[in-house]
């Protein structure tokens, strides 16, 4: 595993900086296989939620120099738009197909219909799937304004009793999306989407949080100094300590780092 340039804690976070994108990937990739093999040793199977995006990009392609048993692992992904058919462009759908489903062939993935004629039945059924059985990691990132998933600022609910609800795009969300790529122009960006909600990202046994590129450092800096709150989702990470966040040199250009010969601090609260 790549060695980080520095290691601490934000209250009760570990926080992990690599030297580049490459080695954040290389790195997550290999904590979330032991995780996923941990699980299977113990329970003969492994229920997996992946997040989407480019920012998972180094991450999934560093999968596959792991050895992992995806026969026994199942697949879930955390958001999808509403009214967009699987097969476009921009479609999360597509993008767990193309870089999870097609390479790893895992013993089943359940897919978020955003497509569904009802929305919400379709949220009352894929939360029916994801409560099932025990989710073993969630591998997610942070959104530019702070967004675990689609949660997002001012709406985002730490005590949601819901796993999977119909969300309203925030504005910097759907930037977001054209800057990446994705669409050509904001007005292009579907206004809604399904999204796990907060509890459900923070259910499973272990949370893996990878955030590279210097676009989000803003976010980070929020989530590591901001006032715990929904203003900024990712805060609630700094009171979750089974997950780990996997960040780079660019992504922590905003935060003052602890020297590499002292391995682990406490940021003040």
């Amino acid at each position: 595993m790549p060695t980080p340039v520095a290691r601490f804690t934000a209250e009760s976070l570990p926080v992990e900086v690599y030297a580049g994108e490459a080695d954040l990937g290389a790195a997550a990739a290999e904590r979330a296989a032991a995780t996923i093999r941990d699980a299977v040793d113990r329970r003969g199977a492994a229920r997996v939620v992946f997040a989407t995006g480019n920012s998972q990009y180094a991450f999934t392609d560093a999968l596959r120099e792991q050895k992992i048993p995806w026969d026994r692992v199942t697949v879930f992904h955390m958001d999808e738009y509403v009214g967009i058919a699987a097969d476009h462009p921009a479609s999360f759908r597509r993008w767990i197909k193309e870089r999870i489903a097609a390479p790893f062939a895992p013993a089943a993935v359940h897919y978020i219909d955003g497509d569904a004629a009802g929305p919400e039945a379709e949220c009352a059924r894929y939360e029916a799937e994801l409560r099932a059985l025990p989710l073993d990691l969630v591998c997610m990132g942070v959104g530019e304004n702070g967004h675990l998933a689609f949660n997002e600022p001012h709406q985002a609910r730490f005590d949601d009793d819901r796993w999977a609800r119909v969300i309203t795009l925030d504005l910097r969300s759907r930037e977001q999306q054209v800057g990446e790529g994705h669409f050509a122009t904001v007005d292009e960006v579907p206004a809604t989407a399904i999204s796990l909600t907060v509890p459900a990202l923070l259910a499973a046994g272990a949370v893996q949080v990878c955030v590279p590129e210097r676009r989000k450092a803003a976010a980070i800096a929020a989530t590591l100094n901001d006032p715990v709150s929904p203003a900024c989702p990712a805060t609630i990470l700094r009171r979750t300590p089974h997950a780990t966040l996997l960040l780079d040199t660019d992504s922590a250009g905003a935060i003052d780092l602890p020297r590499i010969d002292l391995p682990r601090i406490d940021l003040p609260r």
